[in-house]
């Protein structure tokens, strides 16, 4: 179940009050990163800094961390490359395509089993914002099935 203290985004002024707390300014950047992520959804810091003109991608990075550390944005590895960043408050798990790189949110209540039991058995604290699930897609997978395409005649 999620006990999240970010249930809804964040207002410009809690993103200054967030910075004030730890003695950091509320630059236009922050603000406009912060932005970005909300409007993109999932995106590598690379997306974000060409959807935010004439901010570059090293100071994106830099906000990204401060967005990250402050509970705004949370990053997870959709595959190899470089990791990809979503509102904190946007829960939930993704299922990602091998062979097209298709990404499909998935409700996170899909591995509370898995979790419950990682944490009975190992004593494990499952982290739901990072868990990524590999395999193919629907329209993949039926490519790759030899005769699927096909029904077979007379049966």
């Amino acid at each position: 179940m999620g006990t999240h203290h970010h249930d809804a985004p964040a207002t410009p002024d809690e993103l200054a009050a967030r910075l004030r707390e730890r003695g950091l300014r509320n630059t236009p950047q922050r603000a406009r990163v912060l932005a970005a992520v909300r409007v993109l959804g999932h995106a590598t810091p690379e997306q974000i800094s060409e959807s935010v003109p004439g901010v570059d991608v090293t100071t994106v990075y830099r906000n990204l961390e401060v967005l990250e550390e402050l509970g705004f944005v949370k990053h997870t590895h959709l595959g190899h490359g470089a990791a990809s960043y979503r509102p904190a408050e946007d829960d939930h798990i993704h299922v990602v395509c091998h062979t097209c790189g298709a990404v499909v949110d998935a409700p996170p209540d899909l591995v509370d089993a898995l979790a419950q039991r990682l944490r009975a058995e190992r004593g494990f604290v499952l982290d739901r914002s990072h868990f990524t699930v590999f395999g193919s897609c629907a329209e993949c997978a039926a490519d790759d099935v030899p005769g699927e395409q096909t029904t077979p005649a007379g049966r």
